[in-house]
C-alpha cells in the first residue's frame, strides 16, 4: 500500500519499513523513559508528560511500557501505568485489522 505525502513523495507501507519504524519508535520510547528517570534523579529539566504519551501513541507503547517498569519510571502515576497499556490495546487492535483486511 502507498500514498502521497505532502511533500509529493510516494511513502510505501512495506511490511519491512513498518517493521523497522516499530523497531525504531520503540526503541527511542525506551530511551526516553531512561532519560527521563534520570534527569528526574538529579532535578534537572524532564521531558513533559505530553511527549511521552505521543511516542507511546505513535507506535512506542511497548517501548514505553518496557521502559517505564524497567527503570520504575512513572509507576506511581495512573494516567501512565493505565495508559501505556491501554494505547498498546489500541494498537494491537489497529494493526490486526489492517493486516486481516490488507
Amino acid at each position: 500500500m502507498n500514498f502521497l505525502n505532502t511533500t509529493g513523495l510516494i511513502v510505501y507501507f512495506t511490511p519491512f519499513n513498518v517493521i523497522t519504524y516499530l523497531i525504531i519508535i520503540n526503541l527511542i520510547g525506551v530511551l526516553i523513559m531512561y532519560i527521563d528517570k534520570r534527569k528526574a534523579k538529579y532535578g534537572r529539566w524532564r521531558i513533559p508528560e505530553k511527549t511521552l504519551l505521543t511516542v507511546a501513541l505513535l507506535g512506542g507503547a511497548v517501548g514505553t511500557l518496557i521502559g517505564m517498569y524497567w527503570f520504575r519510571h512513572k509507576t506511581q502515576k495512573i494516567k501512565f501505568v493505565l495508559g501505556f497499556p491501554t494505547i498498546l490495546i489500541s494498537e494491537i487492535v489497529i494493526i490486526t485489522y489492517f493486516l486481516l483486511k490488507y
